[in-house]
């Protein structure tokens, strides 16, 4: 064999057993990421669940003050009561406890406003000597 054939016989022995440990490089870091995916997909179905968890809850919340206003406003048959509560899909979920806190002044406005209303109403009928209305 001529210097030329072993050289080029040794060049490509180099070249394949490049390739093998770029293969074997390439194996290891698609096991390393494959791993990694696996670990994220898990984190992100835990994220899942968690925001299932505080999103029945923030409902569930939402709901029991709904109800209370309303049974607040039952009396007052000249005011229909909106729709029930829903999610608005605009709303940021990292506000959700800020949102929630916000409820309870509001309901309170409420609750003080229907009491006056029961105030002046029971004023207004004892002025024109009626039997005032129940609130």
């Amino acid at each position: 064999m001529t210097d030329d054939g072993a050289t080029a016989a040794m060049r490509y022995k180099e070249i394949i057993a490049l390739s093998r440990g770029s293969a074997e490089n390439l194996r290891e870091w698609e096991l390393a990421r494959a791993k990694a995916l696996e670990a994220e997909i898990e984190e992100a179905q835990n994220a899942i669940e968690v925001a299932k968890e505080r999103e029945a809850g923030a409902a569930k919340r939402a709901t029991r003050w709904w109800k209370m206003a309303l049974h607040n406003i039952q009396g007052l048959t000249w005011l229909a009561p909106g729709d029930d509560p829903r999610p608005v899909p605009t709303a940021r979920a990292a506000y959700l406890e800020r949102y929630l806190e916000e409820v309870k002044p509001s309901y309170q406005e409420l609750v003080q406003a229907v009491l006056g209303l029961g105030w002046r109403a029971k004023r207004a009928a004892a002025k024109r000597g009626e039997q005032p209305p129940p609130v």
